[in-house]
């Protein structure tokens, strides 16, 4: 179990290449109504910030994307006193635009997933919460300017199209995709968000595009072992925005995320 000295205010869940960016870190077990999360979460400290962080897939990478205990981990860090949530994640472009490398920070998303459990309100009463904009506005904004000061021009908006995976998209669906407007595409930024919402957590994602979808480009299409390179060269300059994001995160939050649950009469006791 987690104790009041085992709290942060700040949570990142990610992937390799994050493990041992914290300082004075220590590993701390959860208990959550919806079993463990990936992993032990890992709290220290960062750009003066006590920040918690989540291995998405396990450090094993032993969860595929369809099978991350994705209410556990946000629960967890809710439970852990953390408020605000960076994301990031390798993505695929739907776009010759946005090319390996880039990073884009979407303000949109589409849920093309099937069997996912995508809430915690599903019994006792009937909750729904607003979703039209799925982000923090406050946090997109943080990851903008820092990555603009960084040198690091980001992709300021777009769709991410979240399939279900583990399977990469054939190139008919990736042209769909396309076709209706999505520029990005990933398997894990669904149901994070949402559960991140119900909760009334800030919810920012850092998206780093590692390939063109098999609909963008002719050719082999997309492979693991391009993803991982790209992701790997890639992967000190993402950590170094995500520090900088933390140490500019505001302190008070004004956005609208906070009240998201404002009025409403829920069926369990949030931590």
């Amino acid at each position: 179990m987690s104790t009041p000295s085992s709290s942060a205010e700040v949570g990142v869940i990610g992937g390799s290449g994050f493990y041992s960016f914290l300082d004075d870190a220590e590993e701390v077990i959860v208990d959550t109504p919806y079993g463990p999360p990936s992993d032990p979460i890992t709290i220290g400290e960062l750009a003066g910030r006590r920040v918690a962080f989540v291995p998405r897939h396990g450090r094993d990478h032993r969860f595929p994307p369809h099978r991350i205990p994705y209410r556990a981990n946000l629960w967890a860090l809710r439970s852990l006193g953390v408020r605000q949530v960076l994301a990031p994640s390798a993505v695929g472009s739907l776009t010759p635009d946005h090319g390996p490398g880039t990073l884009a920070v979407p303000d949109q998303l589409t849920d093309r997933t099937r069997n996912r459990t995508q809430t915690y309100y599903d019994d006792g009463a009937a909750i729904h919460i607003s979703f039209s904009d799925p982000y923090c506005p406050a946090g997109r904004q943080t990851v903008l300017a820092s990555a603009r000061t960084a040198g690091w021009p980001p992709v300021d908006g777009g769709t991410l199209v979240v399939i279900e995976g583990p399977r990469f998209s054939t190139r008919a669906e990736s042209k769909w995709f396309a076709a209706q407007g999505w520029t990005l595409i990933g398997m894990t930024g669904h149901p994070e968000a949402v559960l991140a919402r119900e909760l009334a957590l800030c919810y920012t994602p850092l998206c780093l595009v590692t390939d063109f979808d098999a609909g963008v480009e002719e050719g082999e299409g997309v492979t693991m072992e391009e993803v991982y390179r790209v992701f790997g060269e890639n992967i000190d300059r993402l950590r170094t925005l995500v520090t900088d994001v933390i140490a500019s995160l505001p302190a008070e939050r004004t956005c609208p995320c906070p009240r998201t649950l404002d009025g409403m009469k829920l069926p369990l006791e949030l931590p």
